[in-house]
């Protein structure tokens, strides 16, 4: 059992890695600690001595932050705040994604910056170490508030409210509070608005997605090599002076992987007729380079709002300073978002051009790398799946950062509409998993046309693994149940068993 520390250094993707690769548990440092308690013991000061409204914590929110509100119901505006925002609609927010978002909610207070209580926080580690997942939804947030509705509802079970999901079942959160002996949360003055006031939906979505986009761009990269030498690729244009004097940093990796991936085949090195390959081949570095960048960028993006305060009134006790300001608003998020859906949807639609490629009838491959075409359809219908997803891919590329809609009564008045972007480029990401697995179905065949010569150890390793699932296609078969054996392969063999 891995133990996380919870401070205020730096973390990083190896961080986040380590923690979700493996069985977690949080804890909270002293210094955090004390910094929260310190952050709340000021705001508790200054109410009592300050006559001036402090928004959100003496008025009521949005529009309504001119109404004054009497000490006497500070506790209640802050429980009505949660409990009228949980709004959430459609599909429920993965487990995995909901965890993300209850780490990132944690860092986020252990800065002292946001007048919590210490006993807030520590219920929340609670749950997160007994593995206790609220019930979030989708749809709800504009990304500009911070992530209201889905914030609220991984709030609700604080109060002893909403659902959660534990020992793998969806159970009233009071079910929970009973096996565990809990009392419900009081929340004080701030409290809630430091609850849902924050980006850590669109954040928790970015870093799943990220994760992940890091091995799949590997895979583009594996699968792509491996069609280009059962297409009967050259290996010229991965030659690195060719990638020196573009000098993309993306484009160089990719050539290098490339290069590694197909050193020791037979098939690359033997002469060529031909004096080009299509794009889709010879533009790999290219094309998958120019995702890789972009993941890197957007993968900073993220990173710098880990380390974030993301809530609202932010609290500076050592300045003397409760300052209302923006830090909510999801704009790097969503523009971050929207660009990586666009360039993890390139590593699909370029791969579906590789497909349709190796379907083609060329360069002595069978037409739809079957050895009785006519009779047999063989590959031809996959194509058409894939194609259609990258058709679906594109649709979902319409960017989400450029729209926005007035909220509350004006005061609210642009938005990120980060939330939607980040559901949206999570579907793109299973798309390209998808588009990926047919690619590897498709190469794996047109390769078994190329016996007896060999392609790399390491393609070989990988087609060795791949044959243990799927099997070479003689004659027609049902095709959707060996493409779902492709991908469940993608999804789960370990690439550093292949060297990658």
């Amino acid at each position: 059992m891995y133990v996380h520390t919870i401070k205020s250094d730096h973390i990083d993707f190896g961080t986040i890695r380590k923690i979700f690769a493996e069985p977690s548990q949080l804890e909270l440092s002293e210094a955090s600690a004390d910094l929260i308690i310190a952050c709340r013991k000021y705001l508790d000061e200054k109410i009592a001595s300050q006559t001036e409204p402090v928004y959100g914590v003496t008025t009521g929110f949005g529009s309504l932050c001119n109404h004054s509100i009497s000490s006497t119901d500070l506790s209640q505006l802050q429980k009505n705040l949660v409990m009228s925002h949980a709004c959430g609609m459609g599909e429920r927010v993965p487990n995995e994604i909901v965890r993300i978002m209850l780490f990132l909610k944690i860092q986020s207070l252990s800065y002292g910056k946001s007048g919590i209580q210490l006993k807030t926080v520590e219920r929340l580690i609670n749950f997160f170490n007994h593995d206790i997942i609220p019930v979030v939804y989708t749809q709800g947030s504009l990304g500009a508030s911070g992530d209201l509705a889905p914030l609220a509802h991984m709030s609700l079970p604080l109060l002893g409210l909403g659902d959660v999901i534990h020992e793998n079942k969806i159970v009233p959160t009071s079910a929970v509070y009973e096996k565990f002996d809990w009392e419900p949360i009081e929340l004080a003055s701030k409290e809630g608005l430091a609850l849902l006031n924050g980006t850590q939906f669109m954040g928790a979505y970015g870093v799943y997605i990220l994760l992940r986009a890091f091995e799949l761009e590997k895979w583009a990269d594996l699968i792509g090599a491996l069609s280009l030498d059962a297409f009967d690729g050259r290996i010229e244009p991965f030659f690195d002076p060719v990638h020196q004097v573009r000098y993309h940093k993306g484009q160089i990796d990719t050539a290098v992987r490339v290069r590694k991936i197909l050193e020791g085949s037979e098939l690359i090195s033997r002469p060529k007729k031909h004096v080009q390959d299509p794009y889709s081949f010879r533009c790999i570095p290219q094309v998958h380079g120019a995702s890789k960048d972009a993941i890197r960028y957007v993968a900073g993006v993220f990173e710098n709002e880990m380390n974030a305060v993301t809530d609202n009134p932010t609290i500076f006790p050592e300045e003397d300073l409760i300052i209302s300001a923006g830090n909510f608003h999801g704009q790097p998020l969503a523009l971050a978002l929207d660009f990586l859906a666009i360039a993890l949807a390139e590593l699909g639609n370029i791969s579906e051009r590789r497909i349709y490629r190796l379907i083609s009838g060329t360069r002595k491959l069978p037409s739809f790398l079957v050895a009785n075409p006519g009779l047999n359809s063989g590959f031809m219908i996959p194509q058409y799946s894939a194609a259609s997803i990258v058709s679906q891919n594109k649709q979902y590329c319409t960017p989400s950062s450029i729209d926005s809609i007035e909220s509350s009564q004006g005061q609210e008045d642009h938005v990120s509409m980060g939330a939607n972007g980040a559901v949206k480029a999570l579907k793109i990401l299973v798309n390209i998993e998808k588009i990926l697995a047919i690619e590897l179905f498709n190469a794996a065949q047109a390769m078994e046309f190329r016996r007896p010569e060999k392609t790399s150890p390491i393609l070989e390793k990988l087609l060795f693994e791949f044959r243990k699932s799927v099997s070479f296609v003689e004659n027609d078969k049902i095709m959707y149940k060996e493409m779902e054996k492709s991908r469940n392969f993608i999804a789960h063999i370990n690439l550093k068993e292949l060297g990658l």
